[in-house]
């Protein structure tokens, strides 16, 4: 990531702090700590950090497995201090915002406080802390002289992740590209006696050869009315000729995912099939269109459910029409129902509308891409014509 991908996120970071009367944040959320960062190749999936950012610095709290990876790529950003001291997470926040320096300095007084309470500040925390290290912050700040307000969040820093900077954006364009060859290679695999198990082993195989660093998620293969289940898990069933398959998977480059799906048949498909086909490529075709800055989650969804019912497969698809993509597979924002938040530039979103008929056969249609001042920037190079081996 450039020298100044973390002094942007950080600045953001402090823009909407000041915004909520937050003088200080402390973040255990390991994929947000990632991004505030910019750090590369540090974090895995133990939950080991804390990051606290103050108005003038930032400071990592880690352990002597991470600290040596950590300090190198402090260094290259020259934003973020590293604190490996053996010690709780809520005793090194306590101590840096008490110390008066460091991360603390300059700390602002609450918007809530007394005014002549000057002296107290406003601490968020990010809705990942335990209950155990809330009370473990409590206590460390009992006997202070002015005792911080603590105040709870939820999904704050996550908000700000939903805009991506080219940097992001780039990076999910090049999980993206192994994803488009993991699925010409797949096609060429593909064929009636595999099972589901073995297409799986297959794809996920060829992303790790060919540029993964890892999986966006593990793979979906499900063949015939298995694939009526959105998330089927891969087992022992055969594909068989006359069937769909239903390929869901994402390859993970430079700490960023991408995902995609595509239906597959084995051999011609009926006259049900292909309607349905149609229905799904064209709701995610004028969905894709309509998208730009302003339009909103619920609006993107519904389009999707009209088209599906003037084909004649109204209700069938049960689940939203897209999220967000990033440094995890789920993000925000979402193409729901539920949100009515208008999209802006910087978005990343997948578009997946899908049928599924229980006892009979499902499939869906998925790409992803960005919001831009334009429309939107599909990442997914494979195309949309039905797929018959």
């Amino acid at each position: 990531m450039s020298c100044s991908a973390s002094s942007e996120r950080l600045a953001r970071m402090r823009a909407a702090c000041a915004e909520a009367g937050l003088g200080a944040f402390l973040v255990r959320d390991t994929s947000n700590i990632a991004w505030l960062t910019a750090f590369d190749g540090v974090f895995d999936d133990e939950d080991a950090h804390a990051l606290l950012v103050g108005p003038d610095a930032a400071v990592l709290h880690t352990d002597s497995r991470y600290a040596e990876a950590a300090r190198a790529a402090a260094a290259a950003e020259r934003a973020v201090e590293v604190d490996a001291e053996r010690k709780t997470h809520a005793k090194f926040a306590a101590n840096v915002i008490l110390s008066g320096g460091g991360a603390a300095a300059g700390v602002e007084g609450s918007p809530a406080a007394p005014a002549e309470d000057a002296a107290t500040f406003s601490l968020g925390i990010e809705d990942s802390i335990t209950l155990a290290e809330y009370r473990a912050l409590e206590a460390a700040f009992a006997d202070a002289p002015a005792r911080p307000e603590l105040r709870e969040t939820s999904g704050f820093v996550r908000s700000l992740r939903a805009v991506k900077d080219q940097a992001e954006i780039a990076r999910m364009k090049q999980a993206q590209a192994v994803t488009d060859a993991a699925f010409a290679h797949i096609v060429g695999f593909m064929r009636p006696g595999l099972t589901e198990l073995e297409v799986q082993i297959e794809l996920e195989d060829f992303m790790r050869r060919h540029g993964a660093e890892g999986l966006a998620f593990p793979s979906i293969v499900a063949t015939g009315a298995n694939g009526a289940s959105p998330h089927a898990v891969p087992g022992e069933t055969p594909l068989e000729a006359g069937q769909c398959v239903v390929l869901d998977f994402g390859a993970r480059a430079r700490g960023y995912c991408s995902d995609m799906t595509r239906t597959v048949f084995l051999g011609e498909p009926d006259e049900r099939m292909r309607a349905a086909y149609g229905a799904i490529r064209e709701a995610n075709e004028r969905v894709e269109a309509l998208l730009r800055p302003g339009i909103t989650g619920k609006e993107a969804h519904e389009l999707a459910e009209r088209v599906l019912e003037e084909h004649g497969f109204g209700g069938t698809m049960g689940h939203s029409l897209g999220h967000g993509v990033g440094i995890d597979i789920h993000e925000e924002p979402n193409l729901s129902p539920r949100n009515e938040e208008p999209l802006a530039v910087g978005n990343v979103v997948t578009v997946e509308p899908g049928i599924y008929l229980p006892g009979e056969f499902g499939m869906r249609l998925e790409d992803f891409g960005a919001i831009t001042e334009s429309g939107f920037d599909i990442f997914t190079q494979s195309p949309h014509d039905m797929v018959i081996l």
